[in-house]
């Protein structure tokens, strides 16, 4: 009952890199949930120095890995917009040097997640660092295969 180790899956999605070129940002290597009930999306920012940065975060999902597109509100589990970084004053382990959470609950068989940051001026890019882990939960065989 108390045994999560044995009943999940932990996949790296965006690997620890900076935020990307303001307005496009990067998204995420698409995961396969198929026999796991759900995901949680747990995003890991660094050391985000600018106080008018923004990192927006969405969800998208796909029955197949070529056409995916944004989650439903309902399907999510928390926010979009709480996983995500506004444009606030920095403290350290409330708004830089952070992980924040979103999961998804819904029933397409891929999933990923796109970060986009804003803040700087047009067409720069932006050097904090941003990654984000999957966590797929609720298998329909366990133990899982911890690798």
């Amino acid at each position: 009952m108390n045994d999560l180790h044995n009943n999940c899956r932990t996949l790296r999605i965006l690997s620890p890199a900076a935020a990307g070129t303001t307005g496009t940002g990067r998204t995420g290597t698409i995961i396969d949930r198929q026999d796991y009930g759900g995901v949680e999306l747990i995003m890991d920012y660094g050391a985000v120095a600018a106080t008018g940065t923004t990192i927006t975060v969405t969800v998208l999902e796909g029955s197949v890995t070529g056409i995916m597109t944004a989650v439903a509100d309902a399907d999510l589990l928390g926010t979009e917009a709480l996983a995500g970084l506004a444009a606030q004053a920095r403290t350290s382990g409330v708004s830089t040097n952070v992980t924040k959470r979103v999961g998804y609950k819904g029933s397409k068989r891929y999933v990923t997640v796109k970060e986009v940051p804003t803040g700087a001026a047009s067409g720069t890019t932006i050097n904090d660092i941003v990654g984000c882990a999957a966590v797929l939960h609720s298998p329909k065989i366990a133990p899982t295969v911890n690798p």
